[in-house]
């Protein structure tokens, strides 16, 4: 049987992405991505709560992200799960993210554009 490992968030960027190129030349870049979820409790009063997930570019797409994704900014994003366990003072921790494969930004910010200055002479 086959297997399938994806996820598709819309969400905000939590902060802003940090970059760095890794011993063996990689580009990565990491973010937060927070997503709301909104229901009505048995009375009818709105509830809302936050779930924070743990974004990680590498490559052109951290290239990408590293210019133009921005802290608040509504993206939408396509990944893959990964569980990744370390351990502290003898303790195991495991800690869950998402392998950025793609990301679209609902709201274009345009860069600001590089100008030439020429001097005119008179």
């Amino acid at each position: 049987m086959a297997s399938l490992n994806r996820v598709q968030l819309i969400g905000r960027v939590g902060k802003e992405p940090e970059s760095k190129t890794t011993a063996n030349e990689k580009h990565l870049c990491t973010f937060t991505l927070a997503v709301d979820r909104r229901w009505k409790d048995k009375s009818g009063e709105v509830k809302k709560e936050t779930d924070w997930f743990n974004i990680e570019a590498w490559g052109k797409t951290a290239e990408f992200c590293d210019k133009y994704v921005h802290k608040g900014e509504l993206v939408f994003l396509e990944g893959q799960l990964r569980t990744h366990k370390y351990e502290i003072n003898g303790e195991t921790r495991t800690i869950t993210k998402i392998l950025l494969d793609n990301i679209q930004l609902f709201e274009w910010r345009e860069e600001e554009p590089e100008l030439d200055i020429v001097e005119e002479s008179e």
